[in-house]
């Protein structure tokens, strides 16, 4: 079975040509807002002999009543220019139409019984359920919607037993990283007393006799800053069901390391325990192990050194199977034997091809292995020699996931999805290497009307680089259609088609849905990645930026008729672009956006992002950090495109600090009339676990906004579904 990582790096899951715009003479755009006053502070750092102002820095303390003040001020502002748009509930009529189809997770299968998630559409949370066969009638097991009466408590982790006995299960309230884990009886349904606080950036692993489990925790923070505390020093503890927590024993911590975190994983056997090391969001790691099978055995090293991935497959005994990039920037499968460990002995199983592999889990004992082809799923599964099998043929071009189980399981199951096609869930039996449908959702649109392509250009040092283009058939190319260029390019992660019914309604208003796959992304492996952090990091902005020349050179769109978006890494990419080119763009909007560079390192586990930005504490990065910072290249007399801002008070990842500096900062700077908003969220986090009715006020908001600020011609009365 393949560790998907719950620790720092899986919760986390995230410049030269800094903005230079004169003061200009700005297009008509309506009457100006009046905006808050913000007041200024005197407030200077000086960073290797530079001075920097920070004159809203007063803005960091969001208990304070001035803060919250400037908030209700803000919003106010905001609400008053949402609500005249005519569009604006038409379109969230629609949105709640087309969120109305059932949502389904992957299976996956333990103790004997089958686990996945459904939602039957407009339900806040998804709801578990469990069943002993495939022909059964699915038992509800955990209603998150029963939790809070306003949906706002989420699911955020789980592990059931080996014996199929018992359910561990962490939630988390508003959005916020904070988890709180309880244990559950499957049989009955009832909670037991055990109750776990302090989480964060973990999962649970049962031991084998399902007595216990082992997870990460941090240290008791602050009551009245644990939403912005930096968060250093996670420990890793055994849980033993039917104790309380201050009788967890500690199993292994680092006093002498307070930026390291520790993912524990026990392998199917019950023999050895796993222990991923990271540092940061790199995805460089070490590994440890313990050998459960003998009392008193003492934490082994197996890697000792932060200098490649390794993410846990299997084990045949002391023989243990990773995916890693070390000496494979597109990562292989290697064994290692914990009796002869030493690099040398290191077998591969499946050597680095051409395209990115990205994953791989150990089902009828056959590597099933995920790759992505230029963004686009493959799967193919190997024998344990590494001999071909076969390629796991794919409904069409799009994203899978899944391919779970246990070693000697003959089944597995997979969702896939196209920018086009709901996420399908399917059954594929890997002794006749079929696929069959288990569940799949019907969505009130027609697939047919719409087409995907995927279009490379070339970005300003010459690199190729892919986006997808999706839109109604028959797109006209005169420069005329509203568009949405979406990018995230960070932390190694990989943007790949999805559906979305946010998307399709854009679309539906006559709007081009464009992706693209920017450097510091997971698409084509680590050295993509590298080429968009630390100090490369403008090649992702310059990605971005020559995105949108192509599509405005192809006639797709034009500057006035062209928005961008995108959230947290991408919140940053949408603010360095619009202070960068604010000419380029109509519209933008930076979503829980890291928009300080200088202090983002301060808060939370912002610190852990050093290793794809830098740090000002270092003087090479910190001048490539001011180069390109959002909050600090913005011009005072500029035209800035409409720009709406969005945050949260509970977003305890990218802390609201940042957009509410740099709304302040841009309100004053804004030199026309395009309007500059911040809409901050209440009860609401970083974005996982956001209620469904939460997710629809906010895409509502978001094309209601780009109908106003793009002239978009969108008949309310003409919306397809929209009530007459």
């Amino acid at each position: 079975m393949s560790l998907k990582h719950a620790t720092l790096v899986a919760s986390l899951c995230a410049a030269f040509s800094a903005g230079s715009a004169l003061a200009q003479s700005c297009p008509a755009s309506g009457t100006p807002l009046t905006y808050p006053v913000t007041k200024k502070v005197d407030q200077t750092d000086t960073y290797h002999g530079t001075v920097i102002a920070d004159p809203y820095r007063w803005l960091e303390d969001a208990n304070s009543d001035e803060t919250h003040q400037w908030v209700e001020a803000q919003n106010k502002v905001t609400q008053a220019y949402l609500g005249q748009i005519p569009q604006r509930e038409a379109i969230k009529q629609r949105l709640t139409k087309l969120w109305n189809y059932e949502r389904y997770s992957v299976p996956f299968k333990e103790g004997g019984r089958y686990f996945y998630s459904r939602n039957d559409g407009l339900q806040n949370q998804s709801v578990l359920y469990t069943m002993k066969t495939l022909a059964d009638s699915p038992r509800l097991l955990l209603d998150p919607n029963t939790l809070a009466a306003d949906g706002t408590v989420a699911l955020a982790g789980m592990a059931v037993s080996p014996d199929g006995k018992l359910l561990a299960y962490g939630t988390a309230a508003s959005g916020s990283d904070w988890n709180e884990w309880h244990v559950r009886d499957i049989e009955t349904g009832k909670d037991l007393t055990d109750h776990l606080k302090w989480v964060k950036f973990s999962g649970a692993a049962w031991t084998h006799d399902g007595k216990g489990f082992f997870y990460s925790r941090y240290d008791e923070p602050k009551a009245a800053t644990a939403l912005a505390d930096v968060n250093y020093f996670q420990k890793l503890y055994y849980h033993k069901i039917g104790t309380p927590q201050s009788e967890d024993t500690l199993v292994y911590d680092r006093p002498d390391e307070k930026e390291w975190g520790f993912g524990g994983h026990v392998t199917d056997d019950g023999r050895y325990l796993l222990i991923t090391v990271t540092k940061g969001t790199a995805q460089k790691y070490r590994v440890f192990y313990k050998d459960l099978t003998k009392p008193g055995a003492k934490v082994q090293p197996l890697i000792d050194e932060f200098s490649a991935s390794w993410d846990f497959i299997d084990n045949d005994g002391p023989v243990l199977y990773f995916v890693t990039d070390s000496g494979a920037p597109r990562s292989r499968i290697v064994a290692i034997d914990v009796r002869q460990p030493q690099a040398a002995q290191w077998k591969t199983i499946v050597p680095e091809s051409a395209n990115a592999l990205t994953g791989a889990n150990l089902v009828n004992n056959q590597l099933v292995v995920e790759y992505l082809a230029d963004a686009k799923s493959q799967v193919r599964v190997f024998d344990l020699k590494g001999k071909a099998v076969r390629e796991i043929a794919l409904p069409g071009i799009g994203s899978a996931g899944g391919f779970g189980g246990k070693k000697h399981d003959t089944e597995t199951f997979y969702s896939f999805s196209s920018f086009t096609t709901p996420t399908t869930i399917y059954r594929y039996d890997l002794k006749s290497g079929k696929s069959s449908v288990f569940r799949q959702p019907k969505v009130d649109f027609n697939p047919a009307d719409y087409e995907t392509r995927q279009q490379f250009y070339t970005s300003k040092d010459g690199t190729k680089v892919p986006m997808f283009i999706v839109s109604k058939k028959g797109l006209k190319l005169d420069g005329s259609n509203p568009t949405y260029l979406y990018g995230y390019g960070g932390f190694n992660i990989s943007m790949t088609p999805g559906f979305s019914p946010a998307n399709l309604a854009w679309m539906e208003m006559g709007g081009v849905y464009v992706m693209a796959n920017l450097r510091g992304g997971g698409e084509y492996g680590e050295a993509w990645h590298e080429a968009g952090t630390k100090l490369h990091k403008q090649n992702v902005f310059d990605d971005f930026i020559g995105a949108a020349e192509w599509l405005i050179a192809n006639k797709v769109t034009s500057p006035a008729k062209l928005a961008i978006g995108g959230g947290s890494n991408g919140g940053l990419l949408v603010g360095a672009a619009l202070t960068q080119r604010p000419d380029l763009f109509g519209a933008a909007i930076p979503q829980v956006g890291v928009l300080d560079m200088l202090r983002f390192h301060k808060f939370t586990i912002g610190w852990a992002w050093t290793s794809d930005y830098g740090s000002s504490e270092n003087a090479d990065e910190f001048k490539a950090l001011l180069k390109y910072s959002p909050l600090h290249n913005l011009k005072a007399g500029t035209c800035y495109p409409a720009t709406m801002i969005t945050t949260a008070d509970h977003d305890d990842r990218v802390v609201p600090a940042h957009s509410f500096k740099f709304a302040a900062a841009a309100q004053a700077a804004q030199a026309g009339g395009a309007p500059v908003i911040i809409r901050i969220d209440t009860k609401a986090g970083h974005g996982a676990g956001k209620p469904t009715t939460k997710q629809i006020e906010e895409v509502a908001d978001r094309w209601g906004f780009l109908t106003r600020t793009l002239n978009m011609a969108v008949e309310p009365t003409k919306m397809a579904g929209a009530a007459h």
